[in-house]
């Protein structure tokens, strides 16, 4: 991921955010200083952010505001380096002028009353302010609590007041309503943005271009021509310096409600009724909400939970999670998990998703397959037809993104034989952009007020409910915890759970066709 890519991230013609103030709570944090920093740079560069636009970093962690401009500078030119660019040191410079710094705990009232008087020394050149919570899940409810208490959730005709709260939300389904329900005290839903960066990937978007805006698909698009659906999310870190964390979280939590559920919806969805984004959010909630609800025995039978064993990846040794550090070493946590998941609607009825996710796996890929029906052979009976692979089109969001289609075509010669290829679609050959942090449209769509890419709370609630029967049934019996090699493919028991249905997990060490 290449932090500061030298060229502009955003189309020449969008035009530059309103006049906006950006509070960012956890101002000192690793997320500020890597992903919000340069995402608020990379939009600087492309000249998206009004003249009149401020940052505010807001944390307890005791800097002057040049100590803090200096902190983000060394982080900039740190990550630009390790991406074999440079910072523009003029957009990198506007940005700074534009950058300061409020010392404070997040409970105390005072912290809110300056972070208001900061606000207005910026007004009336400024009428909006999004206020970024970059801080641990626990802090989030707190802070839109003092946000209300302080009046610096109030909106009127010109002067906008929004939220923007990074995952996880929730832990489970109860959690996941109390923090909605503790957000929505405090502010209307229309001001709740919950950001979700694969959203803001261009590939995961141009699914729904993709699919709405080309005839050939939509006829196609149902039970009676697609066979199955493959959703995969494979990463080669393991938990890394995060074990603390992701111990008590596991791969369903940190993944499936959130990510892999998105990227179901956004391949599953009835065709809105327009681009507003409550259009497209409530066709997103119908889909996950459809998602059928397992047994007790069924979760046991549809869901595989692994963790990764010492192994080597990409020439790297890798440990055994449970000697990871912050781990404990009787740990039943999953670093990966597969599901099979059913959509009971009209359009998807008896077609299985199989979603799979995990760390220290052998590649890093993120990819959705659309596995249509074979046809009938009799034309090719004579030929070796069997080993053929059905048609499929393979969404690949990361790393190398584009779509590509499977087809059976001829073989040169005399006799008639078949042989699969591939059509293939890769950005980078049609549309000259560099890689950007993945959060700049996001920002950007919060800065303009365009909710389309944010979950809402039915969305994110409709998630957890579609797990909790699988949470359930793991801690009531929590039945056997598979292990894979760190470097492979994942567990035996995910290939069982897709080869019981006939299928086989597309490949994770193929390669995009060039």
């Amino acid at each position: 991921m290449t932090a500061f890519p030298g060229k502009p991230v955003l189309p020449k013609d969008a035009t530059p955010a309103p006049p906006s103030t950006m509070i960012i709570f956890g101002g000192s944090g690793d997320l500020t200083k890597r992903l919000v920093m340069p995402s608020l740079y990379n939009l600087a560069r492309d000249g998206a952010l009004d003249p009149a636009f401020s940052v505010i970093g807001v944390d307890i962690v005791d800097h002057s505001e040049e100590d803090y401009r200096a902190y983000l500078t060394e982080t900039a030119r740190g990550l630009a380096q390790a991406a074999g660019a440079t910072v523009d040191k003029d957009a990198w410079a506007w940005l700074m002028q534009r950058t300061g710094y409020v010392v404070g705990n997040f409970d105390d009232p005072a912290t809110y009353q300056t972070i208001h008087e900061r606000i207005a020394a910026n007004e009336p050149a400024s009428h909006g302010a999004v206020f970024y919570f970059a801080v641990a899940p626990r802090f989030f409810g707190p802070i839109a609590d003092h946000l209300d208490k302080a009046g610096l959730l109030a909106e009127d005709e010109t002067e906008f007041r929004r939220i923007v709260v990074e995952k996880p939300f929730g832990m489970d389904l109860a959690s996941a309503q109390a923090l909605n329900a503790q957000l929505l005290r405090a502010a209307d839903e229309s001001q709740i943005f919950r950001i979700d960066h694969f959203l803001g990937k261009e590939t995961v978007q141009n699914v729904m271009a993709m699919r709405f805006g080309n005839g050939i698909f939509e006829p196609i698009w149902n039970r009676n021509f697609i066979d199955h659906i493959q959703i995969t999310a494979a990463e080669t870190v393991t938990v890394e310096r995060r074990g603390g964390f992701y111990d008590a979280t596991g791969a369903m939590r940190d993944m499936v409600p959130n990510h892999m559920f998105q990227l179901l919806a956004m391949i599953a969805m009835e065709p809105p009724n327009s681009f507003d984004a409550d259009a497209i959010r409530t066709e997103k909630a119908k889909v996950i909400q459809a998602i059928r609800k397992l047994t007790p025995d069924e979760a046991t039978a549809y869901a595989v939970r692994a963790q990764y064993a010492a192994g080597e990846v990409g020439g790297v040794a890798v440990k055994d999670y449970r000697e990871e550090a912050d781990v404990s070493p009787t740990s039943r946590t999953e670093t990966y998990v597969a599901l099979k998941l059913e959509v009971e609607n009209w359009r998807w009825s008896g077609v299985p998703f199989y979603i799979r996710t995990g760390k220290a796996m052998s590649v890093r890929k993120t990819e959705i397959v659309v596995q249509f029906k074979s046809p009938p052979h009799t034309l090719f009976q004579d030929t070796p037809t069997n080993s053929l692979q059905p048609n499929a089109l393979v969404v690949r969001v990361q790393p190398d993104e584009g779509i590509s289609l499977r087809l059976a075509a001829k073989i040169p010669g005399r006799a008639v034989r078949l042989a699969e290829v591939d059509m293939d679609f890769r950005y980078a050959d049609y549309f000259k952009r560099e890689p950007s942090t993945g959060y700049e449209t996001l920002i950007y769509d919060c800065l303009v007020g365009d909710a389309t890419l944010f979950q809402r709370a039915d969305n994110i609630e409709a998630g957890w409910a579609a797990v909790e029967p699988i949470l359930e049934a793991w801690a009531n019996a929590p039945g056997e915890i598979y292990h894979y090699p760190a470097g492979s493919a994942g567990p035996a028991a995910a290939d069982a759970l897709i080869e019981r249905d006939g299928f086989s997990w597309f490949s994770l060490d193929e390669k995009a066709p060039k």
